[in-house]
């Protein structure tokens, strides 16, 4: 039974063809969210919309680029055209390219900055000037535990930890900012999960042994265990957190 009810709320996620962001789209749609399949690929999206339609729910397909503004005004322009209004927002979208600090180009960095950190940046302005109208909204963001200080810093995706931990900050900063306004805006912070970004990892028994010795839990995380916290963070059983950053690792900042 899903305890957390988001009917009459609509929802964006972004990056939610695959992945991370496709079982956060299901889930909140399956809490009654109107749910709007935000990601590259309209192809995708609209098979992720056939799917939560098929489960009885409501989604729209909308194909936005994050890191171009004007994409993703066109995106929040196509929301409120279709539903009126946006209540929560879900920045999923992101890469990670495996690759050593001296071999890094600044198109390499460039494009995981563009996508990873200044794309939430345009979601989260275009999409809180909605929410302010309305003085209530959800916004949270997807870092992960690569995001330093608190986290870990791991090589040879130097430029992807640096968007994460920026992801970190931001989300503290626009919490304090958007507070007066009834917009909270809380992180998840995910570990090793079982999605196409880790595929390369995976060709590497070695490197996949190396990161689980240091799981407590000794296994690699579903979607669906991310999900759940992103569910909650867009309820209102999470009114009074804004500003957290919240690990779902196994316990791997724990070891």
């Amino acid at each position: 039974m899903i305890k957390y009810n988001l009917k009459d709320k609509v929802a964006i996620v972004t990056g939610a063809r695959q992945g991370m962001g496709k079982a956060h789209a299901l889930l909140l749609a399956e809490a009654g969210a109107k749910v709007v399949v935000s990601d590259i690929s309209l192809e995708d999206c609209q098979k992720v919309v056939e799917e939560i339609e098929n489960n009885g729910g409501e989604a729209l397909a909308l194909k936005c680029d994050i890191s171009k503004k004007k994409e993703v005004d066109k995106m929040v322009e196509g929301v409120i055209e279709k539903w009126g209004k946006i209540d929560i927002l879900v920045n999923n979208a992101g890469i990670c390219q495996f690759k050593p600090f001296f071999d890094l180009e600044e198109k390499d960095w460039d494009q995981t900055l563009d996508i990873n950190l200044k794309g939430y940046f345009l979601c989260s302005q275009a999409v809180g000037k909605e929410m302010l109208k309305q003085k209530s909204g959800v916004i949270v963001n997807v870092a992960s535990v690569a995001m330093g200080q608190q986290g870990i810093g791991m090589s040879n995706i130097v430029h992807y930890c640096a968007s994460k931990g920026g992801i970190a900050a931001m989300t503290e900063a626009l919490a304090v900012e958007l507070a007066p306004y009834n917009i909270r805006v809380n992180a998840v912070s995910p570990g090793m999960i079982e999605t196409p970004m880790i595929n390369s990892v995976k060709e590497s028994p070695e490197q996949m042994e190396t990161i689980l010795n240091r799981v407590p839990l000794g296994r690699v995380g579903k979607p669906e265990e991310v999900s759940n916290l992103v569910l909650f963070l867009s309820s209102d059983e999470s009114s009074y957190m804004t500003g957290s950053v919240v690990v779902v690792d196994g316990g791997w900042l724990a070891s």
